[in-house]
C-alpha cells in the first residue's frame, strides 16, 4: 500500500490552518468583549444646575471643599489682588504706571465708567442724565483725597449704588483704570508749578474759540433729572408718595408731516400717566 500523496498532506495542513485561524478569533472576540465593561454606561454624567439620585443631598454640582483654595487663587494677602496694605488703601501703584498703562486705562474707563461718571469723571454720565442716582464726582474734595487703591477696592467690590466689576475687568485694568483716574484729577487741578519749565500754556476758552469751538470750560452743573437722595430727617413718616417726573402743565408741541405745528388733544381728568 502507498502511504498518503501531497494533496492529502496540504489538505491536512489547510485544515490545521483553518482551525488555527478560527481559535484565534474567538480568543480576540472573548479579548474584546471582556474589555467592554459598562461602569461608565450604567452611571450616567451629571448636567449642571440638575439634580440627581446619585448623592443624599440631590445635588449634582458638588460644593467646593471647605477651607481649602485652588492653586494659584490665593489672592487675599497680595495687594495686586486686594488694594489693601495692611488693611488699609494705599496711594501706590504695584506697577509703574507708563503711558501705555494710562492708554489703557483711558481705553477701558471709557468702556465701563463712563456711562455713570462720564469722560472727564464729574458724576453727570448718560445714565445720571436719565434719573440715576449721581455717580462720585472724581474732582470734589472727597474723592481728590482718597488715595489710589480706593478706585481699585471700590470696582474689585462695589461702593452704594455702584456693583462691583470685577468680573467684568481685570485686576490689572482695574490698576489701569485708577491710574487713568488720578490722571484725570490731575488734569483738572493743574496749577502753573506743574507745567515744565519753558512749555506754553493757553487758555482753554481761548483755545476752544480758535478753532471754533463754544467755550465749554466751566462749572460742570449735575443734571436736573437725576436723583437725589435726602437725608433721613426730611422723610416725613406718613406722607404720600410724589411722582418722580410729574407731568408738564403746557403739552409739548408736535411737528406734522407738512411742517405745522400741533399740540396732542388733552388728557382726560382722572387719567393714568
Amino acid at each position: 500500500m502507498q502511504g498518503p500523496g501531497r494533496s492529502d498532506q496540504r489538505s491536512a495542513i489547510s485544515v490545521r490552518v483553518v482551525r488555527a485561524l478560527e481559535i484565534a478569533g474567538a480568543l480576540g472576540v472573548l479579548m474584546f468583549a471582556a474589555g467592554c465593561r459598562e461602569d461608565m454606561q450604567n452611571q450616567p454624567r451629571m448636567f449642571p444646575q440638575r439634580g440627581t439620585t446619585l448623592f443624599a443631598d440631590g445635588r449634582s454640582v458638588r460644593p467646593q471643599v471647605e477651607h481649602t483654595v485652588a492653586r494659584g487663587q490665593l489672592y487675599e494677602s497680595d495687594y495686586f489682588y486686594t488694594g489693601l496694605m495692611n488693611g488699609k488703601e494705599a496711594d501706590m501703584m504695584p506697577f509703574p504706571a507708563t503711558m501705555q498703562v494710562l492708554a489703557r486705562g483711558q481705553e477701558r474707563f471709557n468702556v465701563y465708567c463712563t456711562p455713570c461718571h462720564s469722560r472727564v469723571g464729574n458724576g453727570a454720565g448718560m445714565i445720571v442724565e436719565r434719573g440715576y442716582k449721581p455717580a462720585g464726582n472724581f474732582h470734589d474734595a472727597k474723592r481728590m483725597a482718597e488715595p489710589l487703591s480706593h478706585y481699585f477696592y471700590v470696582m474689585t467690590n462695589g461702593y452704594g449704588a455702584m456693583p462691583d466689576y470685577k468680573a467684568q475687568v481685570a485686576p490689572e485694568d482695574r490698576w489701569a483704570i485708577a491710574a487713568y483716574i488720578r490722571a484725570l484729577q490731575l488734569s483738572q487741578d493743574a496749577k502753573s508749578s506743574d507745567v515744565p519749565a519753558g512749555a506754553q500754556v493757553e487758555n482753554l476758552s481761548d483755545i476752544a474759540g480758535r478753532i471754533g469751538h463754544p467755550e465749554y470750560a466751566g462749572p460742570w452743573p449735575m443734571p436736573s433729572t437725576a436723583i437725589n437722595a435726602k437725608p433721613r430727617t426730611e422723610i416725613i413718616a406718613g406722607a404720600p408718595a410724589q411722582t418722580p417726573n410729574p407731568p408738564s402743565a403746557t403739552p409739548p408741541t408736535m411737528k406734522t408731516t407738512t411742517g405745522a405745528t400741533t399740540k396732542p388733544p388733552a388728557r382726560p381728568s382722572g387719567a393714568q400717566q
